[in-house]
């Protein structure tokens, strides 16, 4: 009998291999596109640059390092002493290096100039089809900035260290360290999304008041990314019923470690590189930022920051679910054919391809909307169109392009099949990382009623946002009748109207998305997503990908999308 030593029992074969080694920018025909028309052509090498490096072996197997060996927290030191020290992987804080070295921390703050925003955003959705954990504390980080520099004193401190492309990961007092990241604190236990129930108390040290010191006694329920330098949190003063924000720093003026103790981390189901926690406030010091009783108009401004962010991140889950799954389906056989040859395959894979496209030109979109309605004084029919863009369209993209990533990767990871369903491949944590987009930063009902009071405060630029939309739906019958479908649920009485956000809020980004399609993709691709998303009969496809009529050119659609 021939004995075989082991390892030689079979041969493995039709096994799709590792995607590596290909460039995120190049291969997306969306993306570079967008990044020309909406002005950020200059950022092109660089997006190369990155796209290239963050697909070599070395770096994917950070991802899943950072994501495997999750932050470990110790209250205490061998002494007794409370220190509240976080632990992480390196992964981790190579990761953190390369976002820094990008500056999509801070890019175009640090470096304004015309398609500053739609650059950044670019780069950012590059490194979230990579890892998603470690955008968390970049996003707040980010988005703290328009809020800090309204409080100049404090700013001109900060600057330096929030524009800084190094990484600095030590817990040392900010006065010690090279750069800054800064966090957010908002949801306590009985509140939640309602922050307005929030309870934690801030106690005036001196004279109070903007720019004043206070101690705050409290908790957050949610503490993002703790090892931040310092974070911005809502209290309640004893001097006013509204609630102010304050900047928490991680260590107190005198450099000891600031009261903010650390009880646990989160045991989440995804998201895992990253820490998230409950805290508690113990006469903490913090200065107030903006204008008491005005913290949460203060804070919102830099959660519609992170609201963009999470459209971003959703797309490039969408993004990197789709070219693995593309990828796979061209590398493996079943029933005597390869799976990108199979006309079924081929339509769920052109129907992902599809919605990845939309999702891909609308955050573009959204990026530039950013950038362009910075004067919020302005009412020409342009600003009010960007501005309708920024507020209106961001909550509403916010809810749906975060809805459809839950089932997008469900969809992706069964082209993989069973390979799909464990962690040792992308898929499983793709999947586990969708949903957080739907929750951080207002629920899905949360953005639905943002997205009414957006309508109701500003229907100038609402009239003015979909005067353009009707001008772009002349040649599109069922575009053209969707936009009058819209105008009439909007007039419903208003508890019907409130009843109605969901489908509200669908129907406004999907016209959005086909909007932009018709203007900025071939023809086929825009009749297609208005074909099965807008038009009369489009319940029969839409919903479960891969249902596209027969007639379009599903072969076309995925190459498109990720060329061989």
């Amino acid at each position: 009998m021939e004995r075989h030593s082991f390892g030689q029992t079979h041969d493995v074969t039709n096994q799709a291999p590792q995607l590596a080694d290909y460039n995120l920018f190049s291969s997306d025909v969306a993306l570079s596109a967008a990044l020309e028309r909406d002005g950020a052509g200059w950022h092109r090498a660089a997006l190369l640059r990155h796209g290239a490096a963050l697909t070599t072996p070395d770096t994917l197997a950070l991802a899943d390092l950072a994501n495997r060996h999750t932050p470990e927290l110790f209250t205490h030191s061998p002494r007794g002493e409370r220190i509240d020290a976080l632990e992480f992987h390196p992964a981790w804080h190579t990761l953190l290096s390369l976002l820094r070295r990008e500056g999509l921390h801070a890019l175009p703050f640090s470096d304004p100039q015309r398609g500053a925003m739609v650059a950044r955003c670019a780069g950012y959705f590059l490194h979230a089809q990579i890892e998603s954990g470690s955008l968390c504390p970049l996003t707040m980080t980010f988005a703290s900035i328009p809020v800090l520099q309204r409080e100049p004193a404090l700013f001109d401190t900060l600057r330096d260290k929030l524009y800084a492309r190094e990484h600095d990961p030590r817990d040392l007092p900010l006065t010690q360290k090279t750069s800054a990241m800064i966090g957010m604190g908002m949801t306590e236990k009985q509140g939640g999304s309602d922050v307005r129930s929030n309870q934690t108390c801030a106690q005036a040290i001196a004279a109070g008041g903007r720019g004043g010191a206070y101690r705050l006694v409290g908790h957050k329920w949610f503490f993002s990314a703790p090892q931040c330098d310092a974070h911005l949190v809502l209290a309640r003063t004893h001097d006013h019923t509204g609630l102010s924000c304050f900047y928490v720093p991680r260590f107190a003026p005198d450099g000891s470690k600031n009261a903010v103790q650390i009880q646990r981390l989160k045991d989440k189901l995804g998201n895992r590189s990253n820490a998230s926690s409950e805290v508690e406030f113990l006469d903490a010091f913090g200065i107030m930022i903006g204008d008491e009783g005005r913290g949460v108009p203060t804070i919102i401004e830099m959660a519609n920051y992170t609201r963009l962010d999470c459209v971003i991140g959703s797309a490039a889950l969408m993004r990197a679910a789709l070219v693995q799954a593309i990828h796979h389906a061209r590398h493996r056989s079943a029933f005597g054919r390869q799976l990108a040859d199979q006309p079924l395959m081929r339509n769920v894979l052109a129907d992902l391809a599809l919605e990845s496209e939309a999702a891909t030109v609308l955050f573009m979109r959204l990026a530039r909307a950013f950038e362009a309605s910075a004067d919020a004084s302005s009412t020409s029919p342009a600003a009010l169109v960007e501005r309708a863009w920024r507020r209106i369209v961001t909550p509403a993209a916010k809810y749906w392009v975060c809805k459809r990533t839950l089932e997008f990767t469900g969809e992706a990871m069964e082209v993989w099949g069973g390979n799909g369903y464990v962690e040792t491949g992308p898929m499983a944590r793709f999947y586990r990382e969708a949903p957080v987009n739907s929750i951080w930063e207002g629920s899905g009902n949360v953005m639905c009623l943002d997205l009414l009071r957006a309508l109701e405060r500003e229907p100038e630029a609402a009239q003015a946002l979909f005067a353009a939309w009707q001008a772009d739906a002349q040649a599109h019958p069922p575009l053209h009748a969707a936009l009058g479908k819209l105008a009439a649920a909007l007039n419903s009485p208003a508890g019907q109207l409130e009843a109605s956000a969901r489908r509200i809020a669908q129907q406004i980004v999907l016209i959005a998305q086909a909007t932009l399609l018709v203007k900025h993709a071939p023809a086929a691709i825009a009749d297609a997503f208005i074909a099965t998303r807008l038009a009369d009969g489009c319940g029969e496809s839409g919903r479960v990908y891969g249902t596209l009529p027969a007639t379009f050119d599903h072969a076309a659609i995925i190459e498109r999308a990720f060329p061989a």
